[in-house]
């Protein structure tokens, strides 16, 4: 039943990344264009560096799948890539191995294609500390990402209704793996308040996963007999919502959810973000251009964003946060009601590193 599960996942995922891609709070983000603020090519280094983690270039692919035998090629596949272009990659959540170990296979394969490349393992926060090691030890993982998904289990028919024991679980994790910890959303993103809490967990690096791009609360709704919770489409905090809101939590943050292009990276570097990922798109390209369409594309979008780092005069990823951008549209007026000012941020190129703790 959980591998029949997995592939409807992938299914109902792939079929959202088929349609159009529409708008969505990244488009609210504008960089203002400074002519002279340009650098040398040669001087930009996409090398970013986070809670004790270093990774090469600040792209990185997302949790998706396994558990199945069309899930394991995937697996094996986005691996593959990912080998081929440098980027960090995650495994999708591993509850399928813990319920089957037969299924080990088509986790421990993106090692086995992947050899030397940063690994993440994923458990849910239901996971003990005993199956939080067992996924690490499986993929020799160099970090591990604990999803946390309480919309999704609600829409999805046999999913998890217990959610009070989650803090505790993860606070127990932290403390008894030797690999950083990573929580993460699955689309519906993580609040201010939660991202404090997660600090005083214990926890190193939450990816805020925000609302914008795969919408786990759809296809558990296309998996019922009954669409009984279609209203709660588009639940949540987008992306760069959650990066504003995140800015004086003290965690460092990455960024998936919505990710459509290497402008979206940018756009969330510069809201403060030290990397940021996809799944959706990087899917549905494995799945209809294999291995090489996906090589092409990750490699393009490196390329990119290297470019446009130069015309933003960016030697680094981090700074990028201190490029003038403007806020405005619906992403202006969450930021009113959450207290959020954005009255610095389009003049933050000329503050000085002494006040930038003001910001």
């Amino acid at each position: 039943m959980i591998a029949e599960r997995k592939d409807d996942h992938v299914r109902f995922a792939h079929e959202q990344q088929r349609r159009p891609a529409g708008a969505n709070e990244f488009d609210d983000v504008t960089f203002i264009h400074h002519a002279l603020a340009g650098i040398d090519r040669a001087e930009v280094s996409l090398a970013t560096r986070f809670g004790g983690i270093e990774w090469p270039v600040p792209l990185y692919i997302n949790a998706m799948t396994g558990g199945s035998e069309m899930t394991g090629r995937i697996n094996r596949d986005l691996a593959t890539a990912a080998r081929e272009t440098g980027v960090p990659i995650a495994s999708g959540s591993m509850s399928a191995y813990f319920a089957d170990a037969a299924t080990a296979d088509t986790f421990r394969v993106m090692r086995r294609q992947n050899p030397d490349g940063f690994i993440m393992a994923n458990v849910n926060a239901n996971a003990t500390v005993d199956k939080a090691r067992r996924a690490i030890d499986l993929l020799q993982a160099n970090a591990l990402q604990i999803h946390v998904n309480c919309v999704q289990e609600t829409v999805m028919p046999e999913g998890d209704r217990s959610f009070g024991a989650w803090a505790t679980a993860i606070e127990k994790i932290a403390a008894g793996v030797d690999v950083p910890v990573i929580v993460k959303e699955v689309g519906f993103g993580l609040s201010r308040e939660t991202l404090l809490r997660l600090g005083d967990l214990g926890v190193r690096v939450a990816d805020v996963a925000g609302r914008g791009g795969t919408d786990f609360a759809r296809i558990e709704n296309d998996r019922r007999d009954r669409a009984d919770y279609s209203y709660l489409l588009g639940w949540g905090q987008s992306t760069p919502a959650c990066l504003l809101d995140a800015r004086d939590a003290g965690l460092p943050v990455l960024a998936s959810g919505g990710v459509r292009n290497p402008l979206d990276v940018l756009r969330a570097l510069a809201l403060g973000a030290a990397a940021a990922g996809a799944s959706g798109l990087f899917l549905r390209t494995v799945l209809e251009h294999g291995v090489p369409g996906l090589v092409a594309l990750i490699a393009t979008w490196l390329d990119q964003l290297a470019a446009l780092m130069t015309v933003l005069g960016a030697r680094t990823p981090a700074d990028l946060a201190r490029c003038d951008v403007l806020i405005g549209g619906s992403l202006a007026t969450f930021c009113a009601r959450r207290d959020i000012s954005l009255t610095r941020f389009g003049t933050r190129s000329g503050v000085t590193a002494d006040s930038e703790g003001d910001m």
